[in-house]
């Protein structure tokens, strides 16, 4: 079992940055792969960005390439995503994701996502 909670959400103008992070108990952090995904009043959650669980792959959908970094701390527990140049169509409610095995990474779907987060808000003002 993993315990996943996320902040860092709010309000910011567009332009603007945040930073999210997810702070994981429960099951050692380090064996999963983790990821953000979004959610849009009235659209479906989808896949933002992941990483393995040693760094060595991250994957973006083509909307936060060059905006976004994922990255974690694996000493800390820790998942982080920087987002830069924020955009109205960035509002979301930001879920963070666990995947022990790697169907998550290799299909940029939340398949294989063995826990979610709450969520947490960011709004981009225009």
């Amino acid at each position: 079992q993993v315990q996943l909670v996320e902040s860092g959400g709010g309000l910011v103008q567009a332009g603007g940055s945040l930073r999210l992070s997810c702070a994981a108990s429960g099951r050692p952090f380090s064996v999963y792969t983790m990821a953000w995904f979004r959610q849009a009043p009235g659209k479906e959650r989808e896949f933002v960005a992941a990483i393995t669980w040693n760094a060595g792959v991250t994957k973006y959908v083509n909307s936060v390439k060059a905006r976004f970094t994922i990255s974690r701390d694996n000493a800390k527990n820790t998942l982080y995503l920087d987002m830069n140049s924020l955009k109205p169509e960035d509002t979301a409610v930001y879920y963070c994701a666990a995947d022990l095995g790697d169907r998550l990474i290799a299909t940029m779907t939340s398949q294989g996502v063995d826990y979610w987060g709450q969520g947490t808000q960011v709004t981009v003002s225009s």
